[in-house]
């Protein structure tokens, strides 16, 4: 017996034992192909459900992992559906399963710009797009601004006006609204700003045509992958390329990324997207739920048929106490997408798992912030010193950091309660 300790290892390998599914997850599991729109709500194991969805298809359909592609927004998010799914699988793939819309996108460009003899593009990172918008309105400042509203001059040289252009531009570009668009919305609503902001694109994109090599930003990322997948050949090497795309958070997809998806897996192919309207949070940054709420619409299947829908109803995360308080904030959203396409709120109707604690929802009213953040104090403190509570085990939410965490942290400080600020 050698002493190799990779061989021992490798003999003592932890695999991961299947989960036990509900009814609803294992309808996800075994879609036989096709768009498919699953809505879940919070605790209801998507990210579980996709997982196994992906196993699936590996194992039992014979699928190559090669041929399976997982769309998701963060890098994090993407980590954690990489290494949950190899630790299913039991072994490592050649290829990430898991990856970026912005990966994925970039990817692409790689490799058609090569394709084509060209070289590979520069990503301009957020920091230095913002340099570029300031040098050039500084610039415009000292030659006076003549193409900007006089009302904004002065504010041409300030950070604050230059993150908003940019911010602006990049809602734009995930838009494909180019220069003339927004002149010409400009001009239909009344706005110069938004007139100014279209020469200002022109001028700002013209910095970059005499680069060496292209140079896009992030936002330009998704909606330049989406163009080049519009290309016929570009769009059959892709499609021959990935047999069945997972899409989680859909929520969260802004109309760059759903042409994307049309281009890479529309026309009836196996597209399986998972999300929830009611925790669509990043309009902000140009998602649209509408994306969402229309998929079935939007993505129908080979026959024509708008695609099917599942909702996923069995919570493990809150007991009945605490869905009782959620799904009474969750009715006054708007409605999600029926099998049929038609509104519906079955991903609002969850049962707790049968061994999840009830749960309790109290309602405290405070006369000021300062009298707020003293009760919140006077909880905590009495959950720790009188039940027993870990102060790792509580959490206070926050909706303006700005505003309300000076206050807070003052008022936990004087309570003796340690503190500890995520980001």
């Amino acid at each position: 017996m050698s002493s190799s300790p990779y061989r021992l290892v490798r003999r003592v390998h932890h695999e991961t034992p299947p989960p036990t599914l509900d009814e609803n997850q294992r309808r996800v599991v075994v879609h036989k192909g096709g768009p498919l729109l699953v809505l879940a709500g919070p605790g209801t194991g998507k990210t579980t459900t996709i997982v196994e969805a992906v196993v699936d298809r590996i194992e039992n359909r014979g699928v190559d992992p090669s041929r399976v592609l997982v769309l998701t927004f963060s890098r994090k998010a993407a980590q954690e559906l990489r290494e949950r799914i190899t630790a299913r699988l039991r072994r490592t793939t050649r290829e990430p399963l898991a990856l970026t819309f912005h990966s994925y996108a970039y990817a692409l460009i790689r490799r058609e710009f090569q394709r084509q003899g060209d070289l590979p593009p520069r990503l301009l990172s957020g920091p230095e797009q913002l340099m570029e918008v300031r040098e050039l309105l500084s610039g415009e400042a000292d030659d006076g601004a003549p193409m900007w509203p006089e009302r904004l001059r002065p504010a041409l040289r300030t950070r604050g006006f230059a993150e908003e252009l940019r911010d602006f531009l990049m809602r734009a570009q995930e838009r494909g609204l180019g220069s003339v668009d927004l002149d010409r919305l400009g001009r239909e609503y009344r706005r110069d700003d938004w007139v100014a902001v279209g020469d200002f694109l022109d001028r700002y994109t013209g910095r970059f045509d005499i680069a060496p090599m292209p140079t896009f930003n992030y936002a330009e990322l998704v909606r330049v992958a989406a163009n080049l997948l519009a290309e016929p050949e570009v769009q059959a090497r892709e499609r021959a390329a990935r047999e069945v795309v997972f899409v989680d958070e859909y929520q969260d997809t802004d109309p760059a990324q759903e042409e994307l998806l049309r281009g890479l897996a529309g026309d009836g192919r196996d597209l399986v997207v998972v999300g929830d309207p009611d925790q669509s949070i990043y309009g902000f940054r140009g998602a649209d739920v509408r994306g969402l709420l229309e998929f079935p619409r939007r993505f129908p299947t080979m026959a024509g048929d708008p695609a099917p829908v599942v909702a996923l109803q069995t919570c493990r995360r809150s007991g009945a106490a605490l869905l009782a308080a959620s799904r009474g904030a969750a009715r006054r959203l708007p409605a999600a997408p029926a099998p049929g396409g038609g509104p519906v709120n079955a991903h609002r109707v969850l049962a707790p798992a049968s061994d999840a604690p009830e749960g309790e929802v109290r309602v405290l009213m405070a006369e000021s912030p300062t009298q707020e953040a003293a009760v919140i104090a006077d909880t905590l403190r009495r959950a720790h010193l009188v039940d027993g509570v870990p102060w790792s085990r509580m959490a206070v939410l926050v909706r303006s950091a700005t505003r309300q965490i000076p206050v807070l942290r003052r008022a936990l400080a004087a309570a003796s309660v340690p503190v500890a600020v995520g980001g």
